[in-house]
């Protein structure tokens, strides 16, 4: 999935990685975000800056369904909103105090946003599961050089030479890097989560080398 698409979906986290009143930086197209997780599990992508010193929001954190600032403590609804300024107990925020936010869509235990309005639903991973999340120092090229094989308009790649039952979900987060989301089977044992480990990470020292030595060309 190309990350610099608006309205495409991207699969900024695993739902497994943002526990309730948790809040994590993500990138969305050119953005970077705050990801977070409200007491009651909705997941919401705000930008990452807030409005009153541009402290960044990943920063922070979450109470009940509110994200605030760790700076002055300025709070932020799920719609963007501000609802609290703490150094003015008595004042009602004006509805122009307000983060950006985007769509966000959660399914088969990974998370999704859009900068933009997106077309339908994310993708369904199809009886895979996620695994876990690797950041590789590579963009997509590399890693689609060093698996044998590109990755399709939704951005998942089955590696050429890996353990039957594996995918990739590929994020690209610009810089030269991916965020790389493991993918195997639903049934798969131990044995098996072992083994997709172990070729994930022979993928990711791959790709790594090939863009250390397309950076040195």
């Amino acid at each position: 999935m190309q990350s610099d698409t608006a309205g495409s979906w991207v699969p900024v986290a695993l739902s497994s990685d943002l526990p309730a009143l948790a809040v994590m930086p993500a990138r969305i197209a050119s953005e970077t975000v705050a990801l977070w997780r409200s007491a009651s599990g909705r997941a919401t992508a705000s930008a990452d800056r807030c409005p009153h010193r541009g402290m960044r929001l990943s920063h922070g954190f979450v109470r009940g369904e509110a994200l605030s600032c760790i700076y002055h403590g300025w709070s932020y609804a799920q719609g963007g909103q501000c609802l609290k300024i703490p150094a003015h107990p008595g004042l009602t925020p004006p509805e122009t105090i307000r983060v950006v936010t985007y769509a966000v869509a959660e399914q088969d235990g990974v998370v999704w946003a859009a900068a933009g309005a997106p077309a339908g639903e994310p993708p369904r991973l199809n009886g895979f599961a996620p695994l876990r999340s690797v950041t590789v120092d590579a963009a997509i090229g590399f890693i689609e050089a060093a698996a044998g094989v590109g990755m399709n308009a939704d951005g998942f790649l089955s590696p050429a030479d890996a353990p039957s039952g594996l995918c990739l979900l590929l994020s690209d987060q610009g810089a030269g890097q991916t965020l790389v989301h493991v993918l195997i089977g639903q049934d798969a044992g131990p044995s098996a989560r072992i083994a997709a480990s172990r070729a994930v990470e022979a993928l990711r020292r791959r790709a790594e080398a090939l863009s250390t030595e397309g950076a040195g060309a």
